[in-house]
């Protein structure tokens, strides 16, 4: 057997640079539109494009670069992944109109899928015993990622332009590519123990069996509705501070802060929820990662300061983190190791459809009924899935 941990270690610094150089750039693509000319009035139209399309192309070909990490090798596709994102980024930097930051955005959907790798081949490194403590490793890698990449891409635009920031995150993914050549280790596929798809299938074969497998369906739904809550705040959630500061003074920086309470938060418990999970069930993680976060999101419909709003938002973020590495776990033990790049790939489809869908169903719902309900809404549908799958947990083996 390998050196499992430094695999996952290493793993986990390589989706960390990658999440670093995704959140660097996206956030601050507004202003880059602008410093290409985008008159004001199309800013909003273009950012929209901009920063969906990605997550549509890359819902599309999840699953595709899934089933080609079943048959080519997890590590293949993970360097194609870091490479393709390398050139993306870098062109990214050179585009001089929107349309072409657009079609950078389209390229950037293709080359996604590195996640996918991660999970499967961290899943695969660590001992059955210690998948939830692997998984909870690779997410706070991630989370660190993303809490650091919008201060430094904030940081860097300041200094020398939006410019300089593609290429600085062009630099850390060739630095990630060559880590994952040189040091991360193709994990030996365990025997598989449970019946699925040959290698030999098709796209529609792959996902009637996910279909058919009730444990498998199950998690790429509550992928989906983890990452549309996770979403659902972001198109409101500067407006509603400015309301509960009275004001918009700083209005960029205190909302950016409060939203990454969140990945704070993940970076504290993350490895407790995986290891809670190896010890009590990743189901109960899941029921209680839900219902905590459903009543803290229900409770920010009624503070009144802005200090009691961020307090809430961190105790959200701090249950709804366990939520992830719990799913994870639950596809691996569900599924065989042959069939785990395509049920990473199915996985990962579920959460760009819930990015996509998240900022639409805040925008729509707070534009109905005013920003609180959107925590009115969010809170009690959360606090009813854990409870839900509580009940299910108790009532079934």
């Amino acid at each position: 057997m390998i050196h499992w941990k430094r695999n996952v270690f290493l793993l986990a610094v390589g989706i960390g640079g990658t999440s670093a150089s995704y959140t660097m750039l996206v956030p601050f693509l507004p202003l880059y539109l602008l410093d290409l000319g985008t008159p004001n009035e199309l800013v909003a139209v273009y950012s929209g494009a901009v920063f969906s399309v990605t997550f549509l192309v890359a819902a599309i070909m999840s699953p595709i670069w899934g089933k080609m990490a079943d048959t080519k090798g997890k590590k293949v596709m993970a360097v194609r992944a870091c490479v393709a994102l390398t050139v993306t980024y870098f062109i990214g930097g050179l585009v001089t109109s929107p349309q072409q930051l657009f079609g950078m955005r389209v390229l950037q959907g293709f080359a996604n899928g590195f996640l996918p790798m991660v999970l499967a081949m961290a899943s695969a490194s660590a001992p059955r015993q210690q998948l939830g403590y692997a998984l909870g490793i690779v997410q706070t890698g991630q989370i660190i990622g993303s809490v650091l990449g919008p201060l430094l891409g904030g940081s860097i635009a300041e200094l020398v332009g939006m410019r300089a920031s593609f290429f600085v995150a062009s630099g850390f993914l060739l630095l990630v590519t060559l880590m994952v050549v040189f040091f991360v280790k193709e994990p030996v596929a365990e025997q598989a123990v449970t019946s699925a798809p040959q290698d030999k299938t098709t796209l529609w074969e792959d996902f009637c069996y996910a279909f058919h497998n009730r444990s498998v369906l199950a998690m790429l739904i509550l992928a989906f509705i983890i990452c549309m809550a996770n979403m659902i705040l972001q198109p409101v959630i500067s407006l509603y501070v400015a309301q509960l500061q009275h004001s918009m003074e700083n209005v960029a920086f205190t909302s950016g802060f409060i939203f990454s309470l969140g990945g704070i938060a993940g970076i504290l418990s993350t490895t407790t929820w995986g290891r809670l999970g190896q010890h009590r069930s990743y189901y109960f993680v899941l029921a209680l990662s839900f219902c905590g976060a459903g009543l803290f999101n229900f409770l920010q419909y009624f503070p009144a300061s802005i200090i009691l709003f961020a307090v809430l938002q961190f105790f959200f973020g701090l249950f709804f983190m366990g939520a992830n590495p719990a799913v994870n776990a639950i596809l691996v033990t569900a599924t065989p190791a042959d069939f785990r790049g395509r049920v990473f790939g199915l996985s990962t489809m579920a959460n760009q459809m819930g990015f996509m869908a998240g900022p639409l169903a805040g925008s729509a719902i707070s534009m109905a009924w005013g920003i609180q309900s959107v925590f009115l809404i969010t809170g009690p549908v959360l606090f009813a899935i854990g409870a839900f799958l509580w009940l299910l947990r108790r009532h079934t083996a």
